[in-house]
């Protein structure tokens, strides 16, 4: 068990609407009371466009998320700050921008000395190899 999990787009979506296609070890974790969690602020903002979008089929409603994540002790939200954006130059084997600053986040932990893993399916974030992924 990581001490951290940064939250991908995707798996916040799927997670707070109760999506079957949530993986059975990320549900785990995010339903484990003690976890801790970092949620990138680009992640928590692409969640939100995505359903002002409308893209995908979500029952969830923005405001519904942002009171969500709110209300979880266990979320902290990180921004997007200057060492967060020098570690994405680590990250250039991450085709998208926003996946390449969920990782420039997990290494921002692990070069505190912490042990963190990112909930995340996706492929071009797991076949980086740069941070281990839990799904």
């Amino acid at each position: 068990m990581a001490d951290f999990y940064i939250i991908d787009t995707h798996t916040l979506l799927w997670y707070l609407d109760n999506s079957k296609r949530l993986g059975t070890i990320a549900g785990e974790v995010l339903n484990d009371r003690s976890a801790k969690f970092w949620l990138p602020a680009i992640a928590l903002a692409e969640a939100l466009f995505i359903l002002e979008k409308g893209r995908g089929q979500y029952a969830l409603a923005e405001r519904r998320l942002l009171a969500s994540v709110r209300a979880d002790s266990r979320i902290r939200t990180v921004a997007l700050g200057q060492r967060i954006l020098d570690l994405t130059l680590h990250c250039k084997t991450i085709d998208e921008i926003h996946d390449r600053q969920i990782v420039a986040t997990a290494l921002f932990i692990q070069n505190r000395g912490l042990d963190v893993a990112i909930l995340t399916r996706d492929a071009n974030i797991t076949q980086s190899g740069l941070v281990a992924c839990v799904w």
